[in-house]
């Protein structure tokens, strides 16, 4: 039987890449890309091949090899796995780059901030710190060719060949026996007699004042160049003096060198470097540290360079927000530094932590997502948008806070795109309906009408053809002036959506109202709306056969680009008006209530909606709109056919509305049940709609029953007639006292009785109960005083200690 022995190269698990090697520390060590087979990250390798001959470079390697295994430190090489073969070693370590390169490809794209530089020594220097005071080791070969940056653009010192005790166990230095790295020993080595008294990290700062010099100048070319600090910052020379200084004893010990670099004004004392020190011990800060440590990461991470954001502050903010109680201060970081990712990256690191996020009850973090939105939105697909995200925020339409209420609706612009048929043409116009009838906050209605008009052409045909007149024309009554004008413009903006004979019956009559509306923007933007359905009409009158070209996005399907022609109608709504909504609900909070005197009167259910009376608002101060009614000789006809509430949508507050309909028993309530129920035979079994009219319908919110058709000309009203009593000036008219009662009505929310006094046989009939009461008291009284004294006279008196016995 044959045996054949196994290669242990070939069955390491992480193999070379085929790129030419990156060199590495001089000596026998060679630098190679690799990466790890089973998951095809990146590492370093470092590659020695046994010679014959090289037993001293041999065992120098194999010391390497073991001070890399067993050295754990965050400034230090990392160690991931290892060979050791009798023709090779092979050492993996963390992806690196030689920091000779790193400066070389930096120096080309711009070169290196003062503030990299100072976080990069910084971290040799505290890795010397490391070795010398408690490992008690001399690194001797501190260089720029033992120095490597990772992908991060940290630091790290390498370069572990010559390293050995300065306890003076296990022999003296290692003989290096290359020239270039000789050139870095302290000028003291060469006195073979060993006269000059130093400290054991003498030697390290020498090296380490060299590395200084050879960072801002280059490479050093000999050792009396030191002697002109040439490019190095002013801040640093006076201490850099101390490390190059002719007297070992004087040259400061590695922990002391960065306590004076960190020294106000100091080269070390900046924020990136305070940043970074936070972030390696944020482990162990308190929630407070780290709250007030994100709020002020937003601002200095634009100055900080753009590895470093990607690949050390990223990870610790998604670390904090899934381990820790950091919250929504991490959002603004967090996307700030997500447009450092491409998209594949920004996919597998951002977007899940979104979607976590959008479930949060934090209303705080609630309201931060949704106004960055616009950050992420491009990243995600459709399924997530309608599985996992809009369910969540459609919670804010019904939140008690306005402002997130204010940020939902904002939010709908970039998410109906991505909404499927449900989610956009049911549920989401369930909620606009009902803040635009409901919501105390005007300025939120006037959003929801802009967002309206904005996200009209992604709607279904159907949907558009129902929902979009009704919804203008009732933006239109509303009391709050900016609304009118969004109403107006959401006509204008959606133009052409609609068929001409809409425009005609429907939309004209509309903006017409506007035109004596008491705001001047209103009635300059509808005369500019009516001008430009009015052209369409005259060209369409003009050349009939242009109707099916300009009719051609009316029962098309929905599509980005339909309402592109009107976006100069539209341009307004996000920039102008939106920023009006959370000014006025922070300056006027008491607008609301003052608002919500507009008339109005539930529909019952089933039967439609009587047409909408224009309630144009009067000019008022700010925070107090009060509303004035206009009576009009005609109503609109409009068929349920095109009423976007005449389907079941479903109610939100079903319940409420339909006690509010039991409970009103004013006349005009009874007069409107009484008109609707007139029209019910008429009525076509689609038509029959749920009571989904009660809380959210487009048609409802700012008007008022149909008022009735008036009596033929020369017809008298039964008030203009004398019965034979006293003259109107003696005595009202009870008719008249009726009329007015009905109009009194309109302007009340409240049901009323009008003005007659009703009281009067209250208060007798409530007099002459308590009166009777009040005898029969009185009588059962004297019944009982009567019955005791009875007793008392038949017994006698009782004498004290006995038993009364019956």
């Amino acid at each position: 039987m044959w045996f054949f022995a196994r290669d242990p190269v070939r069955d390491f698990p992480f193999e070379l890449s085929p790129d030419p090697p990156e060199g590495g520390p001089p000596g026998p060590w060679v630098l190679h890309r690799g990466r790890k087979k089973a998951t095809g990250s990146p590492v370093s390798i470092f590659v020695y091949d046994v010679k014959p001959g090289a037993d001293e470079q041999t065992q120098v390697a194999k010391a390497a090899f073991k001070r890399l295994k067993t050295l754990r430190h965050p400034n230090i090489l990392a160690y991931i796995d290892g060979l050791e073969t009798d023709k090779c070693l092979h050492v993996v370590t963390e992806a690196v780059t030689p920091l000779k390169m790193y400066l070389k490809e930096r120096a080309e794209a711009g070169g290196l901030k003062e503030l990299e530089l100072s976080w990069g020594l910084h971290q040799i220097v505290k890795a010397l710190s490391f070795l010398v005071n408690d490992c008690s080791l001399i690194h001797n070969n501190v260089c720029m060719a033992a120095v490597f940056v990772d992908r991060a653009g940290e630091w790290k010192l390498g370069g572990l060949d010559y390293m050995y005790s300065s306890q003076g166990n296990g022999g003296g230095p290692p003989r290096k026996g290359v020239p270039e790295l000789e050139q870095y020993d302290p000028p003291e080595l060469a006195d073979g007699s060993g006269r000059a008294v130093r400290e054991k990290w003498s030697a390290d700062m020498w090296r380490l004042g060299c590395l200084i010099w050879e960072v801002f100048n280059g490479p050093l070319p000999r050792a009396a160049a030191l002697r002109n600090p040439g490019k190095i910052p002013k801040s640093l020379v006076p201490h850099y003096c101390e490390l190059v200084g002719a007297n070992p004893k004087v040259r400061p010990n590695p922990a002391r060198f960065l306590q004076n670099c960190r020294a106000p004004g100091g080269f070390m004392n900046n924020r990136f470097v305070e940043t970074n020190l936070f972030l390696e011990e944020i482990q162990i800060k308190e929630p407070a540290e780290k709250q007030k440590f994100f709020q002020e990461l937003s601002k200095s991470l634009d100055s900080f360079p753009e590895d470093f954001c990607r690949h050390k502050v990223l990870p610790q903010l998604l670390t904090a927000f899934e381990f820790g109680s950091a919250g929504a201060v991490v959002l603004t970081p967090l996307f700030k530094v997500g447009k450092f990712l491409n998209a594949e990256e920004y996919q597998q690191k951002i977007i899940p932590v979104v979607v976590k996020m959008f479930s949060s009850t934090d209303r705080a973090m609630r309201i931060r997502l949704l106004q960055q939105m616009e950050q992420f939105i491009q990243y995600l697909d459709e399924p997530t948008v309608n599985t996992q995200i809009f369910p969540h925020v459609v919670h804010g339409f019904l939140d008690t806070n306005p402002a997130i209420r204010e940020q939902t609706v904002k939010s709908m612009l970039l998410l109906a795109p991505k909404l499927n048929e449900a989610n956009l043409n049911v549920e989401l116009m369930k909620h606009f309906a009902r803040l635009q009838a409901k919501d105390e906050q005007g300025p939120i209605r006037c959003n929801t009408t802009v967002c309206l008009g904005k996200i009209g052409s992604y709607l279904s045909a159907s949907t558009r053809h129902r929902v979009l007149t009704s919804a203008f024309s009732r933006a239109t009554k509303d009391p709050f002036a900016p609304s009118r004008v969004a109403g107006v413009l959401g006509f204008a903006a959606t133009h052409n959506l609609y068929s001409m004979n809409d425009c005609a019956h429907k939309i004209l009559p509309v903006l017409c109202g506007l035109t004596v509306d008491p705001e001047k923007s209103v009635r300059d933007q509808a005369f500019k709306a009516i001008r430009s359905f009015l052209s369409k009409l005259e060209s369409v009158s003009e050349d009939p056969t242009q109707l099916a070209e300009v009719e051609k996005d009316v029962h098309a399907a929905s599509s980005p680009g339909m309402g592109g022609g009107a976006a100069s109608w539209a341009g307004w709504a996000v920039t102008g008006v939106s920023s009006l909504t959370s000014k006025l609900i922070r300056a006027h909070p008491a607008a609301a209530p003052a608002e919500t005197n507009v008339p109005q009167r539930p529909t019952p259910e089933g039967l439609p909606a009587p047409a909408p009376t224009p309630v144009p608002a009067t000019p008022a101060s700010p925070g107090h709109w009060e509303t004035q009614e206009e009576g009009t000789d005609t109503a609109e006809d409009s068929s349920a056919a095109d009423r976007w509430d005449d389907e079941d949508w479903g109610s939100l507050e079903e319940a409420e509305s339909v006690l509010a309909q039991q409970e009103d028993w004013s006349p005009g309530g009874q007069a409107s049940r009484a008109g609707q129920t007139s029209n019910l035979a008429a009525k076509s079994p689609e038509s029959d709609w749920s009571s989904w009219e009660a809380e959210g319908s487009w048609e409802q919110g700012w008007q008022e029953p149909s008022p009735p058709e008036p009596p033929p000309e020369g017809t008298r009203l039964a008030s203009e007639y004398n019965w034979g009593g006293p003259e109107p000036g003696d005595k009202g008219d009870p008719f008249a006292a009726l009329s007015a009662r009905r109009e009194a009505g309109a302007q009340l929310r409240r049901d009323s009785w009008g003005d007659d006094n009703w009281e009067g046989l209250e208060t007798e009939s409530r007099q002459g109960k308590a009166e009777l009461a009040r005898k029969k008291r009185e009588e059962r009284r004297r019944e009982m005083e009567a019955k005791r004294a009875e007793k008392k006279a038949a017994k006698g008196p009782m004498k004290l200690g006995t038993r009364k016995l019956d």
